[in-house]
């Protein structure tokens, strides 16, 4: 048990366990009163929350809809922040970054199940990434409004920033940032079933 006392592997550990708490669920029992994994998508993110707290209260639904939104931003992007001022080598940051990701899909609170990690994905790469990420966004906001549909929107996006990287960083090493990705892509396979069947629902 020697390894737990190793400041990398308690990032590592943190980066996961804080990953992985389920905001949107959290938020919309304890101010709408609703459980969000047994409404609309099952997701635990913020278009979930938006999605069913809106059929009964549209302007609270905004409210927890963004609260969910920043909060599974910031939960990715808080250890990071941490770590990189306690010293911790960009190896280590990557590896934290993959880990909180990794924690808010497959939650250690909710059975292993979580939510798609766009978010949380946008916080870490906002910080490990931020022209990548910006551009991401730009992306992301120009999808949202023509095409209406999240999840095509949020894809379109992660392409972005996954081919903006090999432009702009050519000589990075990608790995985690493609793993990031593959888990982000796989999170969405479900969606991407939809899509190709015409069955995606746009948010309105």
């Amino acid at each position: 048990m020697d390894f737990l006392f190793n400041t990398n592997v308690q990032f590592y550990i943190a980066a996961y366990l804080i990953g992985g708490i389920p905001f949107g669920l959290l938020l919309a029992k304890q101010f709408a009163g609703v459980n969000i994994k047994e409404s609309g998508s099952k997701s635990i993110g913020a278009t979930n929350v938006l999605r069913v707290v809106k059929e009964n209260d549209p302007k609270l639904a905004k409210k927890l809809g963004a609260a969910t939104l920043a909060l599974d931003a910031l939960k990715g992007l808080f250890v990071l922040v941490v770590a990189y001022f306690a010293g911790m080598s960009e190896a280590t940051l990557w590896g934290i970054a993959v880990l909180a990701v990794i924690g808010h899909c497959f939650s250690p609170y909710l059975g292993f199940e979580g939510g798609k990690g766009v978010a949380t994905g946008m916080g870490v790469m906002i910080f490990m990434l931020p022209l990548e990420t910006l551009i991401a966004l730009g992306v992301w906001a120009l999808a949202a409004k023509t095409i209406r549909i999240s999840s095509l929107s949020s894809l379109t996006a992660l392409a972005s920033l996954m081919v903006a990287s090999f432009i702009i960083h050519p000589q990075m090493a990608h790995a985690p940032v493609l793993l990031i990705g593959f888990i982000l892509f796989y999170k969405h396979i479900p969606n991407i079933i939809r899509l190709l069947k015409g069955e995606e629902k746009r948010v309105v």
